[in-house]
């Protein structure tokens, strides 16, 4: 047995041979009593959470100085197709100076939740998803998109998980990452703090109830430091974290490494895929290039081979990426008056005026080069330390928000769902509850509680300039020279990253990369779905692919559950994008028409949900004076006008949905689920597993769009759900 000191959750027991039933009895003395003189050290309460003894602590086969510390949740903490499914949560800790020479005084500890494929786990891809913001939790993409279950309500007080049947474990393993340092359940330090939940602020240390605001929207509790200096604030530098955390993961669970050879001498390469929306079309570019530097490295031998893992991207699905403002800003006033929904966000006198202000004397525009110019002088490797090239990209950032990106707001619309007036309800956040109840925190042991975004590390990266750095469009061009598959899909109903800004960068890419010329002469093919169904149209050459998703905001997977399925696995298995059959890439291109113009009528604004932990994002101006003034009731985390409003869940959801410990039944048929923020609910019973493969596109209509209608609506109240409105965090 060692005994390791981690100045964040103080210290830790690595055990080095299995222990003897005599012996576990007075292994659980010695972890109380060290856990409770750390606490008394550190003067602050441990979480319940973390004092949980069925965790395993083990060091990097590959590099010792990182630790991993993960268990298995109980059966029905997140449904599944098959109760036998594994999953494993818990944190890859990296030292201090870990990143060196890169600055970093402080222990990074990375929450991750991976989830075994729903079939043949053994040979199945793997996918690493994670959200942006730059702030924001992939524990977002976990409940709200892509991961294997949704939460509902059970009861007053009681929630659950049930399968969602398109998870995207249906085809492949798949790990949630929280990143940066101190997003979500990671963190640098547990420290005892308060969250206001009118402001979404944390105070550290805790602080009363401020006057005249009720004492359930002021919760004490344990957050990371909160500490703006113990945080990434460049996307580089959170690319060599990431890169650190992959080499914990992926060495202590090689079972899920794909390509994965191993013998006495050598560990092979892993091929990966790494999907990523929002602020993720900074990430996920700059993140592969890394993982690339690194490889290039170890093949030089300035990496030793035999303390480092190889990380061979297979594929990089960026959705609704902001990616490049040099790009795509000119297209937000174009977007907000003239989209394929006929919604005039702005006049065209004010789309205009933004337009001028992206393009004039010292505009957006001109302000972007100028950042990257210093940058490349006087921070080539963007760690974010040089004041003056700082000043320079903060400036540029602002001056493209307020004048490009910001006049949108006059309009009342959501950034995230143009069709929707702000606060819109979709998709649902009854997960923000779940993930704080004791319960839950046990089951997956976590050290701190849950907070979806964090604006220390949003700060962090505003004041670097970052969103202005760098060179995407250039490490993506690259990463096709090296044969990876990169995807860009974008929803049609998005603004604060829409698919006409999207669509410029694809042309962008392709501009330079000499071998694809070719993407400009394909046409936009239909992305079929299923038998009946278009889901969007794609143009395609080779691994280069830009997909447009019909009737789809923000959150992709949360709108069109089965297109973004879809879309997905036809990327990680390498087939065309439209039909999902096998083709070789070196020369497949699709055909069609050459604009994606397919219009639709936007559904009515729906009534907003007041969630107690969203306040600022999900509530009218009316309902926060209700819950300053202690108005209303709350239940479940939601605001009604009274307690009778809230109707209790019909009888299958206690049949169907799962809970930490509970024994989930069999899957026989896909349970009924939200499709959509119009509450459109799938009918197709079938065994959620397997991806679709077209032969034909379906039959269309005389409108000339192809059936699109989901089955019958869900008369179920926890389905309508408020969705974030703030314009600082790009999820």
């Amino acid at each position: 047995m060692v005994i390791y000191r981690d100045p964040g959750i103080g210290p830790v027991l690595i055990l080095q041979k299995p222990l003897q039933r005599s012996q576990t009895a007075l292994l659980y003395i010695l972890i109380l009593n060290l856990l409770f003189s750390c606490s008394v050290v550190l003067g602050q309460s441990l979480p319940p959470s973390f004092l949980t003894t069925d965790v395993t602590t083990i060091r990097s086969p590959v590099d010792q100085e990182i630790l991993i510390r993960f268990k298995s949740p109980p059966v029905g903490t997140c449904a599944t197709f098959s109760p036998t499914q594994k999953q494993y949560t818990g944190y890859v800790i990296l030292p201090p100076n870990k990143i060196a020479p890169i600055q970093q005084d402080y222990y990074v500890h990375t929450f991750f939740w991976f989830i075994e494929a729903r079939t043949n786990a053994s040979t199945a891809p793997l996918t690493i998803f994670i959200n942006g913001g730059p702030g924001s939790s992939s524990m977002v993409g976990l409940f709200q998109e892509a991961g294997p279950c949704e939460v509902v309500e059970i009861a007053q007080g009681k929630f659950g998980t049930q399968l969602r049947k398109w998870g995207w474990d249906r085809s492949s393993n798949i790990i949630f990452v929280d990143q940066p340092n101190q997003v979500g359940f990671s963190f640098d330090k547990f420290t005892n703090g308060s969250l206001n939940l009118l402001d979404s602020t944390v105070a550290v240390p805790p602080l009363g109830v401020p006057a005249g605001q009720p004492d359930y929207t002021h919760l004490d509790g344990t957050f990371s430091s909160n500490n703006g200096s113990s945080v990434a604030n460049t996307t580089e530098i959170a690319a060599h974290t990431m890169w650190h955390m992959l080499q914990g993961f992926l060495a202590s669970f090689p079972q899920y490494n794909p390509a994965l050879t191993r013998n006495n001498t050598q560990i092979g390469p892993v091929g990966i895929n790494l999907f990523t929306e929002s602020y993720g079309g900074k990430y996920g570019p700059l993140f592969a290039a890394h993982f690339e530097s690194q490889n290039a490295l170890r093949r030089s031998g300035k990496l030793p081979k035999n303390k480092t893992l190889e990380i061979r991207l297979a594929s990089l699905g960026i959705m609704q990426g902001c990616l490049d403002d040099a790009v795509q800003g000119r297209f937000y006033p174009m977007f907000a008056n003239n989209n394929t929904y006929g919604i005039k966000a702005l006049s065209l006198a004010d789309q205009q005026n933004a337009a001028s202000s992206f393009l004039g004397a010292n505009g957006c525009q001109q302000q972007i080069q100028s950042c990257r110019s210093a940058v490349s002088s006087m921070d080539p490797d963007n760690e974010g330390d040089v004041a003056s090239v700082n000043q320079l990209c903060r400036n540029a950032e602002e001056s493209c928000a307020r004048t490009v990106i910001g006049p949108y707001q006059t309009s009342g619309r959501s950034p995230y769902d143009i069709t929707q007036m702000m606060p819109a309800p979709f998709p649902p956040n009854t997960y923000l509850e779940y993930l704080n109840t004791a319960e839950l925190q046990s089951a997956i042991g976590v050290a701190v509680n849950y907070t979806e975004s964090n604006s220390i590390v949003t700060n962090a990266f505003l004041e670097t300039g970052d969103h202005q750095r760098g060179d995407q469009i250039a490490q993506l061009s690259y990463l096709l020279s090296l044969g990876v598959r990169v995807a860009l899909i974008y929803g049609d109903r998005d603004y604060i990253c829409n698919w006409l800004g999207g669509e410029a960068v694809s042309f962008a890419i392709a501009a330079q990369s000499p071998a694809y010329s070719p993407f400009y002469t394909a046409g936009y093919a239909s992305i079929v779905i299923n038998s009946t169904y278009v889901g969007g149209m794609v143009r395609q050459y080779g691994n280069l692919s830009f997909s447009r998703i019909y009737d789809a905001g923000h959150l992709i997977p949360a709108y069109q559950p089965e297109t973004a399925f879809t879309v997905f696995s036809r990327v990680i298995l390498g087939t065309d994008l439209s039909f999902g059959q096998p083709v070789d890439l070196s020369n497949y291109q699709t055909n069609g028409t050459a604009n994606a113009t397919y219009t639709s009528k936007a559904p009515e604004s729906a009534k907003p949900t007041c969630y107690l932990r969203k306040i600022d994002d999900t509530c009218t101006n009316e309902q926060k004076d209700q819950i300053l003034k202690g108005e209303g009731a709350i239940v479940n985390g939601v605001l009604y006008d009274k307690a009778s409003d809230w109707h209790t869940p019909g009888s299958w959801v206690s049949v169907e949905a799962g809970y930490p410990g509970s024994m989930q039944p069999a899957i026989t048929a896909a349970p009924l689920e939200s499709s959509g923020p119009d509450d459109a609910a799938t009918t197709n019973v079938d065994i959620p597993t397997g991806v679709y493969v077209a032969t034909a596109t379906p039959s269309t209509s005389q409108n000339g769009s192809s059936s699109r209608g989901m089955g019958p609506k869900l008369h179920l109240v926890l389905w309508c759900s408020g969705m974030i409105m703030t314009t600082t965090y790009l999820w």
